[in-house]
């Protein structure tokens, strides 16, 4: 593809404290808001910005270059960008790839997305880190300081929001694919979780607000609950369905999908200070390698995490090497599990993609 540069201007990014970080500010003229994240991602940028749990947050990547081999139409992980804006060290302005049909800049600009490159991502990290994933502001410095402090002190978080309609197919379809039949609350699904799914069964997509009984009318051989955006502890809908299918068919909750599982039954949520969000956490697995070998590089993507508080221990079936988290519950008895970590990756090592054909086995089993 030829490419020609995008003129970029002085841009800003403003803390609710007032902390500033200046960069250079490429697409809308428009000031972004949201919640400031770090992903710590090589490679795989496009999937990222794609991902639909990005709804509501400003993703900012800590490996200084963005951009290089451009944008590609099959490595979407939905129909289009979800991310409010992006922040990085450089940005390319000339991907060299043979698959690219498109550069960065111009396919967040396509979307009314902005970017502000020229950013010290590594302190903008050390200030995540120490002050937690909070909502800020960003645009072009023509808006005024004023006007983007006064953003940011207005801007909101993902707490209390529920974002999962925002990204939710509004009608159901059916992805062909093995012998088997399962569906899919969409809470924000990845495209890859479908293309991992679509090697075992046949896919039948559904709103995220379906009532459970449309869902068990189809007979399905297992439900998945899929990844998605906001604040789990603000979906009681989408508990009490889930609650209506546990013990009814097999369940495989991922990332959202866990949180809400654990919550339907009887677990707590918590927000985490600044969340996993990359494709280098390890993640160990308490049945002790059963299924593979014990710890595993993962994929992750999540603010907020199932608490201990009343769970019962016998049920923790993964948790993070880094920090202690929950990654993984199941519930044999209800022929449910879950993980908190992507086992789909896109992008992100494979290790955990035997979580699939764990819950083929589970459905088989369930005959």
């Amino acid at each position: 593809m030829s490419a020609t540069a995008v003129q970029g201007r002085a841009g800003m990014l403003v803390g609710a404290d007032g902390t500033r970080f200046c960069g250079t500010w490429y697409g809308t003229d428009r000031i972004a808001t949201g919640e400031l994240v770090f992903n710590t991602v090589m490679s795989g940028y496009q999937e990222v910005i794609t991902d639909p749990s990005y709804a509501g947050q400003v993703v900012a990547f800590t490996y200084p270059h963005l951009g290089n081999y451009g944008i590609s139409a099959p490595d979407s992980e939905s129909r289009r960008p979800w991310v409010e804006a992006v922040v990085c060290r450089e940005v390319t302005q000339k991907p060299s790839s043979w698959r690219a049909r498109q550069g960065i800049l111009d396919y967040l600009a396509s979307y009314g997305i902005g970017l502000l490159a020229g950013v010290d991502t590594r302190r903008l990290t050390r200030y995540v880190r120490s002050h937690g994933s909070l909502p800020i502001a960003l645009g072009p410095s023509e808006a005024g300081e004023a006007a983007l402090a006064a953003a940011a002190s207005s801007a909101k978080g993902t707490d209390g929001m529920d974002l999962v309609e925002r990204v939710s197919t509004t009608a159901p379809y059916v992805l062909r694919g093995g012998h088997r039949l399962v569906a899919v609350y969409d809470f924000g699904v990845k495209a890859s979780i479908l293309e991992q799914l679509r090697s075992y069964a046949t896919v039948e997509v559904y709103p995220a607000r379906t009532p459970p009984e449309e869902i068990l009318a189809r007979r399905p051989d297992g439900v998945l609950l899929s990844n998605g955006p906001g604040d789990p502890r603000a979906l009681t809908w989408a508990v009490d369905a889930i609650s209506a299918l546990v013990g009814e068919v097999p369940i495989l909750g991922i990332c959202l999908g866990h949180q809400l599982l654990g919550a339907a039954m009887g677990g707590s949520l918590y927000k985490l200070a600044f969340g996993h969000h990359g494709g280098n956490h390890p993640v160990v697995d308490l049945a002790d390698g059963i299924s593979g070998p014990p710890v595993q590089v993962t994929s992750q993507n999540h603010n907020y995490a199932i608490s201990e508080d009343g769970l019962d221990a016998g049920l923790i079936s993964h948790r993070n090497l880094n920090d202690g988290v929950i990654e993984g519950l199941s519930y044999p008895s209800e022929r449910a599990f879950s993980v908190q970590y992507h086992p789909e990756a896109g992008p992100g090592p494979h290790d955990g993609r035997r979580v699939f054909g764990r819950f083929a086995q589970l459905m088989d089993a369930a005959r």
